[in-house]
């Protein structure tokens, strides 16, 4: 019996290593993509590693629930196509007994996705956004992505700035410069050729110098009633030190641990706040590290049905459910703002149900 369960899990935890490493490098593509871009224009490179090293935990918290669905997958569908499980069955050997190594595996990831995801993974996510903005702020000129706006508070307006490209150090193409009011209507647009940039390093200030600017105030009105003027310069100011150290000191929700966000909902019901988006957080968290419990009681029946080798279908069914599974739960989520549904419950449905499912299509083997 050993050397059967050693022969199963083995299969598992070789299949595991391969989709935990491919799924982990392709979730941190996008994140290296973006942190690259600033290197290239002057962040250290060590900022890139320590980025990487900070989102990694919440990255796992997906990749490792994925990876055993992909496992599961692939292996009991190859035993299962071999006729394997039927041998094993006929030998007395029952599918709790095949299956009970890596439930006992799926179990432990579990534990660790719980702890990443309610301690390791949010503050060390919060760092890593902090980190790249002080690094931003020490290379401001990394602040601006061609086609990427860039907004700043002025008072109760809000200001946001976007340029089509950049040359050299100081120079950049196509600016336009937009003040939006408190309510988000537009006051004030200004379109230029180009502008240059200098830095005040000192007081961690922009100054941005638009030419050739064609001026459109709204304040009197809608666009009809739009005043046009051209002027060959116009100046402001940008201080980017002050922006940076605004998103230090505010902690979102997301960025917390547990234990600051029991606090935080203890505090918000003291002074009888509505605490639904700090509930959802918490019980979002939760849902997401229970996953590969869910995954592996479906996936294992459902990988001994589909009867096949091809690693193409197993790939296939576990990215249709992993991908059900996560965006069923940020869809209960984005019912944050309408606390009269629940969703800090809404978001266990999807847990409840793959479990439910597999439990009865599990049982449903076990007794042919």
């Amino acid at each position: 019996m050993r050397l059967l369960n050693w022969y199963v899990t083995r299969g598992f935890l070789l299949s595991f290593a391969m989709a935990i490493g491919v799924l982990t490098f392709a979730m941190t593509g996008a994140n290296m993509v973006k942190v690259l871009d600033f290197v290239s224009q002057g962040i250290p490179v060590s900022v890139f590693g320590k980025f990487m090293l900070y989102i990694l935990p919440i990255i796992l918290t997906f990749t490792v629930p994925w990876a055993v669905m992909v496992a599961v997958m692939l292996v009991f569908g190859r035993l299962s196509a071999d006729n394997e499980i039927t041998a094993m069955r006929a030998c007395g050997v029952s599918i709790l007994q095949i299956v009970s190594p890596i439930l006992l595996i799926t179990f432990l990831l579990t534990g660790l996705c719980l702890y990443l995801q309610v301690e390791v993974g949010p503050p060390l996510l919060g760092k890593s956004r902090s980190m790249m903005s002080l690094a931003a702020a020490q290379q401001p000129l990394a602040l601006f992505e061609p086609g990427r706006p860039l907004s700043y508070k002025e008072g109760s307006n809000e200001v946001v700035i976007c340029i089509d490209d950049k040359i050299g150090d100081n120079e950049l193409v196509g600016v336009i410069f937009c003040k939006t009011g408190p309510k988000g209507k537009i006051m004030q647009k200004i379109n230029a050729e180009r502008g240059t940039i200098k830095v005040n390093e000192k007081a961690r200030e922009l100054t941005i110098t638009m030419f050739n600017c064609i001026m459109t105030d709204h304040s009197d009105g809608g666009d009809q009633g739009a005043e046009r003027a051209y002027s060959e310069t116009f100046e402001f100011t940008f201080n980017y030190g002050k922006e940076a150290n605004a998103d230090r000191i505010s902690t979102k929700a997301k960025y917390m641990t547990q234990r600051d966000l029991m606090a935080e909902i203890r505090r918000f019901k003291a002074l009888n706040q509505d605490t639904t988006e700090l509930e959802v957080e918490l019980n979002q968290r939760i849902a997401f590290a229970l996953s590969p419990i869910a995954f592996l009681l479906l996936g294992m029946p459902l990988a001994i049905r589909t009867n096949r080798r091809e690693t193409s279908i197993g790939l296939f069914i576990s990215v249709i459910l992993a991908g059900t599974f996560f965006l069923s739960i940020i869809l209960c989520e984005s019912f944050v703002k309408f606390p009269n549904m629940y969703p800090q419950y809404l978001l266990w449905l999807p847990n409840i149900i793959f479990q439910l499912l597999g439990g009865i299509m599990t049982y449903r083997i076990s007794q042919r």
